[in-house]
């Protein structure tokens, strides 16, 4: 008899390494399932293989504590019976940085590959939602496919899916992305657990199956069947083989197989040979449902732990990175190793149900523990690349001020020119414990230090405006290599200053010097040969420069910060208006409070029915002056709010009775707390945003606080930074979407423009975001968000997650004129993502010139990502993405001795050599390269050196 279908039965489980339960006993189930893996591989021929959830975390969270069954696990895995890879963990797309999906997918094909061979399967089995350039990524990696279980389907509680209203017209289908890649899209559309537990008795397999084979057959476009032998967590099924053979006896038209996804995807596609599907294009985000199962509100559960996301990411991504290569190029060393361990321990807190915020209490407690592992490790990689930096920089121009002069280096490592205040504490004088004073005469020796008439210069001589804050007597000490630790005792002063046009990539040198006698007026003694200008800006007391206006502040008026762009006025309620004056647009009502009650859970974000939402709009605010100086001024406001304290009694009893959160009727307690706020406005002299500053002293439960940005552009769609694209998303929900809230996720930031204006509001590790329908497209962001239970299949109280006590959230505000892309306010709202990097220095000769770039680039549609080296070729990798659909140019130019250049996939592989393509030009010495960026694409460039 021919066989009619074939039912793939793959066996699995999805590991979420901690949520319902925390890390160590999630750990302890592991380890039991794997020993049971290993037995009846070896003990049953006919259990054919198992697939490792797509994640390498799994080999080595198994081997910390088998270590002795490192041999059996690598046998099984090269004889073709475990699968592993491609990631190192599970992550959730829109939470993390484009680089960090990177990096998860970098190591997770290295460590695959010590074993054997990388399963080569885009896995995306519970992501909550999937960004668009996935299938740009997946293919730039050599996988042509991805299986997906959210994001084109009605899901609704339990993952219960409706019959009707699909974006394709099977679970099989063709996923585009916004660049044109294309990868055979599977959709697990009854759930990646419709084979889990398969009988192996015939009256029991008989119910099975039938409801079984009709789910599937109900979604799939071929004769093709997949059954997923597995869910969370799940224990190995041993006897599958047998339940696998009473299938058979019972259904002999079709053929049972226990498969694996490779075979299973050359069935499917050899199925649909000359038959067409539906094409699904861009981000997958469940837009087409009802909107109260899409999970979207983990984007702002546990807000704390997204912005300790963020500053790892950036602080791994954009600062370390470059700086190791920068240290490298000059005598110091790259350390991947280190860089390895702190991303893997950063990339362990991104799994969806860690960063999502959607677990019990004590995960989170181990998630904050890693973030500050993880960060910690890097700050040791920034500090050690600093060291090796500044030790080469050429500070010998800075040697007329005398012994006295003290030279720091302040270093750019955004992809763009840098303009912007900054902070530096130094060492004004040292004193060693070695040199056998008592620790009364050290303290004294110090304090009597004189640190009167210093000014501050950059590599030119100009003297530079700067607030000089004394921080007294401190201690600290060298961890020399080669001998004992060394303490001392020192002056610490922080010099706060405007660093002007610091070049990407590269850095610039100042010195905090005393003047040279009969010096006067903008300048101060021998610049650095051969180094440019810094803008000038004239002395602490002196005339301002040209161009600054009458006076050098920045304050008028006592509620009014204006410079050269912006002029901000702030209202009695501590609303304020936002001036653009190239365009002549005023943003008015801006930075309103709102809050309102939130009877959801960790996963959606659930307002009582009825409730008119609280907002700040007329409560009258305290409003002072904190900060006036000539390259910075910042006002301060202070609300004293009430608001309910939390919700009604009833919601604990419908928590408790696992009442679906929509359906809940809770309303929020007549009693009422203090909510205390304290906004700041900082604008910098040649700022071309207004930074917002919020600090929340929170004692509310069950609630949820957003800042409010009315744009009042005339706009039926906005764009959003999302993973290597600037998404551009509908202002109105789907006719579907019946859920009040629109909230959605971003990145860096969300921009509303119209035709000649726009704002942008970039973000810290805010995710959350709504447009609102109020005939003002106002951008909401969320910065706090308060619930007390995790949800989904049960009832799991989470108090800390109600995040009581102090938090900080902040913002730019970006106006521009017109689109985000072209007038620099994207870039912007990426600069803002990175911190400055400053060290103190020593005079001496180096090999890096005062003002320096390790790469010039260029080309206005292009956003840069990120600059490392592979450890095994030396070679340097640069990543862009072009952030509109159009074609764009890029130029590159370089003084590096670079031997070649050549296009890389994100797994660091070349793919073509553009010496070949483009022509390599000398220009001047230095390297040019001429680039075409198509329409969104993601371009690494490798570069070869001697």
């Amino acid at each position: 008899m021919d066989k009619q279908q074939t039912a793939h039965i793959i066996s699995h489980t999805h590991w979420d390494r901690e949520w319902y339960l925390p890390y160590e006993r999630h750990h302890l189930r592991l380890i039991r399932l794997v020993d049971s893996l290993l037995d009846t591989l070896e003990q049953n021929p006919g259990f054919r293989s198992f697939f490792f959830d797509g994640q390498t975390i799994i080999i080595e969270d198994y081997l910390q504590v088998r270590p002795e069954n490192r041999e059996r696990l690598e046998r099984h895995i090269r004889e073709g019976r475990i699968y592993i890879g491609p990631w190192y963990i599970l992550q959730d797309a829109f939470l993390t940085s484009p680089e960090a999906n990177v990096r998860n997918l970098q190591i997770g094909h290295q460590d695959a590959g010590v074993y054997g061979e990388v399963s080569k399967i885009g896995y995306f089995p519970d992501t909550f939602g999937l960004t668009g350039q996935i299938p740009q990524l997946m293919v730039q990696a050599g996988i042509t496919n991805a299986f997906f279980g959210r994001g084109v389907k009605p899901t609704g509680f339990n993952n219960t899916v409706s019959s009707d209203g699909y974006e394709s017209s099977f679970s099989e289908l063709v996923w585009e992305g916004p660049d044109g890649s294309k990868v055979l899209g599977i959709l697990f559309a009854n759930w990646y657990s419709n084979g889990n537990e398969i009988p192996a008795g015939a009256e029991e397999a008989k119910t099975f199956w039938e409801r079984k084979l009709a789910d599937a057959r109900q979604y799939a476009a071929t004769d093709q069947l997949l059954f997923m032998n597995g869910c969370d967590h799940q224990p190995l099924q041993t006897d599958l083989p047998e339940a696998i053979r009473t299938a058979e006896q019972l259904y002999p038209e079709i053929s049972f197989v226990h498969s694996n996804f490779a075979d299973y995807i050359k069935a499917v596609q050899h199925s649909l040979a000359g038959r067409s599907l539906s094409t699904v294009k861009g981000e997958l985000r469940s837009q087409r449902t009802d909107g109260w199962g899409t999970l979207v509100n983990t984007a702002s559960a546990r807000v704390y732990l997204k912005q300790l996301n963020q500053r790892g990411q950036v602080l791994l991504e954009k600062v370390a990175e470059p700086l190791a290569v920068i240290a490298k190029l000059h005598g110091g060393e790259y350390p991947q190793h280190l860089l390895t361990y702190a991303w893997k321990t950063l990339l362990q807190n991104h799994p969806h149900d860690s960063i999502c915020g959607c677990s019990v209490d004590e995960v989170h407690r181990e998630m904050v523990t890693r973030f500050d592992k993880s960060r910690h490790t890097a700050e040791g990689i920034v500090a050690d690349s600093m060291q090796a930096i500044t030790s080469a920089v050429d500070t010998s121009g800075f040697a007329t001020y005398g012994e006295a002069a003290i030279p720091l280096v302040v270093t750019n490592t955004s992809g763009w020119s840098r303009t912007g205040t900054v902070s530096v504490e130094l060492d004004a004088a040292r004193l060693y414990l070695r040199e056998g004073h008592t620790l009364e005469e050290n303290a004294r020796r110090m304090k009597a230090v004189d640190l009167s008439g210093r000014v501050l210069v950059d590599e030119q001589g100009n003297e530079v405006p700067c607030t000089i804050q004394d921080l007294g007597l401190s201690f600290g000490y060298d961890l020399p290599d080669d001998r004992f630790r060394q303490p001392y005792s020192c002056r610490k002063v922080q010099l706060t200053f405007e660093a002007a046009d610091v070049p990407a990539l590269g850095l610039r040198a100042y010195a905090w010097v005393r003047p040279l006698a009969g010096a006067a007026g903008g300048r101060s003694g021998q610049g650095i040969a051969g180094s440019a200008a810094a803008g000038g800006a004239a002395t602490n007391g002196a005339e301002p420069p040209a161009g600054a206006g009458a006076s050098a502040s920045l304050v008028h008026g006592g509620r009014i910060l204006e410079n050269e762009t912006l002029r901000v006025e702030v209202m009695a309620d501590g609303s304020f208006t936002l001036e653009h004056k190239p365009s002549g647009k005023v943003y008015r009502d801006l930075g309103v409070y709102e809050n309102t009650g939130d009877i959801g859970n960790e996963y959606m974000y659930r307002q009582p029915a009825g409730e008119v939402p609280l907002t700040t709009r007329g409560l009258t605010a305290d409003i002072n002056i904190i900060e006036d100086a000539p390259y910075r001024a910042s006002i301060e406001i202070v609300h004293e709010w009430e608001i309910p304290a939390s919700a009604d009694a009833v919601l604990e009893e419908e928590q408790r009775a696992l009442v679906y959160y929509p359906e809940r009727q809770a309303q929020r307690s007549t009693d009422k707390v203090l909510l205390k706020l304290r906004t700041v406005l900082r604008l910098e002299r040649s700022g071309k945003g207004l930074e917002v500053k919020s600090y929340i002293h929170n004692t509310a439960k069950d609630h949820r606080l957003r800042m409010l940005f009315p744009a009042d552009l005339a706009a039926a769609s906005h764009r959003v930074d999302s993973m290597f694209e600037l998404a551009e998303r509908p202002n109105e929900p789907a006719p579907e979407w019946l859920n009040p809230s629109n909230a959605q996720h971003q990145q860096s930031f969300v921009d509303v423009a119209e035709e000649h204006a726009g704002l942008t509001v970039a973000n810290l590790g805010l995710h959350e975001y709504e447009i609102l329908r109020d005939s003002r497209n106002t951008i909401a962001v969320t910065l706090l968000r308060c619930v007390g239970e995790m949800g989904d299949w049960g009832w799991f109280p989470t108090p800390e997650a109600q995040c009581q006590g102090e938090h900080m959230a902040e913002l730019l505000l970006i106006p521009h004129s017109g689109d985000a892309v072209a007038s620099g306010a994207a870039a912007a709202a990426y600069q803002f993502q990175i911190p400055w990097t400053c060290a103190q220095a020593e005079v001496h000769t180096g090999t890096i010139p005062a003002v320096y770039s390790a790469v010039r680039w260029s080309g206005t549609a292009a956003a840069f990502s990120s600059l490392k080296m592979n450890e095994e070729s030396g070679d340097l990798l640069l990543r862009w993405f072009n952030m509109t659909g159009q074609p764009c140019e890029l130029k590159l130019e370089t003084d590096l001795p670079a031997t070649g250049f050549y296009t890389s996939n994100v797994l660091e592989a070349k793919v073509a050599d553009i010496a070949a393509e483009t022509g390599l030009l000398e220009q001047g010495g230095a390297n040019a390269l001429q680039l075409q960026l198509g329409g969104h694409e993601i371009l690494t460039v490798g570069m070869r050196l001697d």
